[in-house]
């Protein structure tokens, strides 16, 4: 074989090396598994007031109170942590929301034998509509050893809370007489807060 044939075997078996090894096939075992339907699914908030309408009153006077109860139900799938409670309302003469008073809001099922979980403690309603208050917070006095009765802060999914709550149109003792006729519509919102993430 002459020189000229040695290269170009030469440059012929090169050539087929390098494509084997850029192009080339190999034999081995596989095997392919997969992973499918998987799911993530939301859980729902969802708080309603029960009845919606709880206090309707008419031909009041000034040292008139009354005493209301509605529930808050946690009707979602989700554990709620807070209920934050804010006041807005319209009044027909200005200033008759400083005469409307919330003596006590108190969640009955946070209360214990100690005393009552009280969200609200004497405030007018034009004091309360500078406030956020949590309407499911365990505020019932702590006892020896820091024992504090009543159910945990929070409204666990599929449960309510039993709200009972007094308002009265203050007496102050002068001329109220601006105020008759007066009328003034309340809207209390309860925004639900979820609890917090966790290894599922």
């Amino acid at each position: 074989m002459g020189i000229k044939q040695k290269l170009a075997m030469g440059i012929l078996t090169g050539g087929l090396a390098i494509s084997m090894i850029g192009g080339g096939t190999y034999a081995y075992f596989n095997d392919v598994a997969v992973s499918e339907n998987n799911t993530f699914a939301a859980g729902t908030l969802d708080l309603a007031v029960n009845p919606e309408t709880f206090i309707k009153v008419d031909n009041l006077k000034p040292g008139d109170w009354m005493n209301r109860t509605f529930k808050l139900e946690n009707k979602g799938t989700l554990d709620i942590s807070k209920v934050f409670l804010t006041t807005e309302y319209t009044e027909s003469v200005a200033g008759f929301g400083d005469h409307i008073v919330v003596e006590f809001l108190r969640n009955e099922d946070k209360g214990s034998i100690l005393g009552d979980s009280n969200v609200i403690a004497s405030k007018t309603l034009n004091e309360l509509r500078a406030l956020s208050l949590d309407a499911v917070d365990n505020t019932s006095p702590r006892g020896w050893l820091g024992w504090q009765g009543g159910e945990q802060d929070g409204l666990l999914a599929g449960t309510k809370d039993n709200m009972y709550v007094k308002f009265r149109f203050k007496d102050n003792g002068a001329d109220q007489n601006a105020y008759q006729k007066a009328n003034l519509s309340l809207t209390w919102k309860f925004n639900a807060q979820q609890t917090a993430g966790s290894a599922k």
